[in-house]
């Protein structure tokens, strides 16, 4: 399994001890090879999988109907979980429609199972813990936005997953950083060539 050099991309993970959940998985759960491209949770349809990321990386993608363009709102690499949090939970309709960028390796459970392991008692907190979390990374992310050249979030993700530039295609991380790829491409090629 391969481990993020730096800090993890989603930074959710930060401070919030998973490896119970991530053991429970890798036990308990149905592991499931995935071809890239294939769904993992479909928009507008129940929210029922939660899932450990072995190998691969799956991003997340909302669709705007008026402009007909999917577009990129975050990505789960290996190492981390991949879900619709919470609607998982409850198994209320997703928000997004979850997509296997490579082929990809997973352990994953049904939601309802997760939902019986944060109320058991030895976690109750937890739930609250990664709800906080998440919460915070996205607050932050949106702020970033504003507060940050397009350059220095690309500069950022690439110092919290190096391995970004090999596990996503140009388009997507475009479509993430809310620009385009030739953007993209000229920022790339500042920071290789000076």
């Amino acid at each position: 399994m391969a481990h993020l050099s730096h800090k993890h991309f989603n930074s959710y993970k930060e401070g919030v001890n998973l490896e119970f959940l991530r053991d429970y998985c890798i036990e308990h759960g149905e592991t499931r090879l995935m071809k890239r491209g294939e769904v993992f949770e479909k928009a507008g349809e129940p929210s029922q999988l939660v899932a450990f990321v072995e190998r691969g990386c799956f991003k997340y993608m909302v669709h705007n109907g008026e402009e007909r363009k999917d577009y990129c709102t975050g990505f789960a690499f290996e190492g981390e979980f991949v879900a619709d949090y919470p609607n998982c939970l409850s198994g209320k309709k997703s928000e997004v429609t979850i997509v296997a960028g490579t082929s990809c390796k997973v352990f994953q459970i049904l939601g309802e199972e997760l939902e019986r392991l944060l109320d058991a008692e030895k976690s109750k907190d937890l739930r609250q813990t990664i709800s906080d979390s998440l919460f915070s990374q996205i607050y932050a992310q949106y702020l970033d936005s504003y507060r940050m050249t397009t350059r220095e979030r690309y500069k950022r993700l690439l110092f919290r997953c190096p391995e970004l530039v090999q596990s996503v295609n140009l388009k997507d991380l475009a479509s993430f950083l809310k620009v385009t790829p030739t953007t993209i491409s000229n920022i790339r090629r500042e920071i290789t060539f000076g």
